[in-house]
């Protein structure tokens, strides 16, 4: 284990601690992985998160704004406790695309996860400058195009498109984790393995209003990683409310014949960025409050928060 890992363990929850072994044991030998793309897991040179310094993003004029299919049509999902996550899966029969961007296919909806922070001042997966957001809201998708299910397509190249948007508590709170988080919803799934059907999502409410983002190739971050992921971090993060959050905190990793434990602090560390680009779409030289030599705050000001284009 490298010098680097060592001392992030020292900062990390036992939950965290528990889950970077089981990174580390399953990057080595991963079942049911072609030969071809083994290559994917064995240098581990483009794992996901990372942490986003906006000095070295790299401005590109051809990015395109992201689009958004749900049919016109508000969806259907279940929502899982995994002992990890929060997880939103929608119903199969309600198809939910995006393309677009960096992405050269269309991209189906598979899930929806949560990360968050047993405080406020961390529980997102990616930093912005060093810095953390409460939580991080991360819509999985895979390659429709080119594989028939998720479970091709996260083993194989252009498999995956991650699109993450920041959670942060304040107001107004988002209409579509209101849905999800209100009382009556979130109770229902306070145990692993409990699970709770959702009906009539706007999937569109779930996204802040802006064509802005951040794009760099990575991995999915739960086990066993594989870099296949193309990342697209949304420029505005979205709010929710401090009741919100604290019902996300008394959730519990385990049964309910087991000890209670938080599912709080569900985040991987920030991986290495080796010498992967990350793009954008923002164009810092077209807007006067978004200077280069500015320090860009987790509240995205230096990103153009105020921008929906």
């Amino acid at each position: 284990m490298s010098t680097t890992r060592s001392k992030l363990k020292n900062n990390i929850t036992p939950w965290m601690r528990f889950t970077e072994e089981i990174w580390d044991e399953q990057f080595e030998i991963i079942p049911n992985i072609s030969p071809a793309n083994q290559i994917m897991t064995h240098y581990k040179t483009r794992q996901s998160p990372i942490n986003i310094e906006t000095s070295r993003m790299i401005f590109d004029p051809f990015l395109n704004p992201l689009r958004l299919n749900a049919g016109q049509r508000k969806v259907s999902g279940t929502m899982y406790n995994t002992g990890r996550h929060v997880s939103l899966r929608p119903d199969k029969s309600h198809l939910v695309n995006i393309s677009g961007g960096p992405l050269s296919y269309s991209y189906r909806l598979e899930e929806i996860r949560l990360h968050f922070g047993a405080e406020d001042s961390r529980g997102s997966e990616h930093l912005l400058n060093g810095q953390a957001f409460s939580g991080e809201v991360q819509l999985i998708h895979y390659n429709q195009d080119l594989y028939l299910n998720y479970s091709d397509a996260v083993r194989s190249p252009n498999g995956i498109a991650v699109v993450s948007i920041f959670m942060k508590v304040s107001k107004p709170t988002n209409l579509f984790l209101n849905r999800m988080l209100n009382r009556e919803t979130i109770t229902r799934i306070t145990y692993k393995h409990d699970a709770y059907l959702l009906m009539g999502l706007d999937i569109e409410e779930l996204y802040p209003e802006t064509s802005r983002f951040i794009t760099y190739e990575g991995s999915i971050t739960i086990p066993p990683c594989l870099e296949t992921a193309t990342w697209i971090l949304m420029n505005k993060p979205i709010y929710i409310s401090q009741i919100e959050m604290q019902s996300l905190r008394l959730l519990s990793q385990n049964q309910p014949s087991q000890i209670f434990l938080s599912m709080g602090d569900n985040m991987r560390p920030a991986q290495p960025l080796h010498q992967r680009c990350i793009r954008t779409n923002i164009n810092f030289s077209q807007r006067r409050d978004c200077p280069n030599n500015r320090v860009l705050r987790p509240q995205y000001r230096g990103l153009c928060h105020t921008s929906h284009q």
